[in-house]
């Protein structure tokens, strides 16, 4: 049987914690930045995981994570 494939995209943007999670960071970073506040900016800034949810899909584009 062949290899699988990740996804090169969800690689780049997803990583791995060291019990196994699954590690993202957070959106609303980019632009407009001059409307948010500094506690808002300074939260985003931090990583955090993805949602419990959203993991099957996550491990099955990238399944040598």
């Amino acid at each position: 049987m062949p290899k699988m494939k990740t996804n090169r995209g969800a690689a780049k943007r997803f990583g791995k914690t060291g019990s196994g999670k699954i590690r993202r960071r957070r959106a609303y970073l980019r632009h407009i930045l001059s409307n948010k506040t500094t506690k808002q900016k300074r939260r985003l800034r931090k990583s955090t995981l993805i949602a419990s949810v959203d993991e099957p899909q996550i491990r099955a584009i990238l399944p040598y994570l």
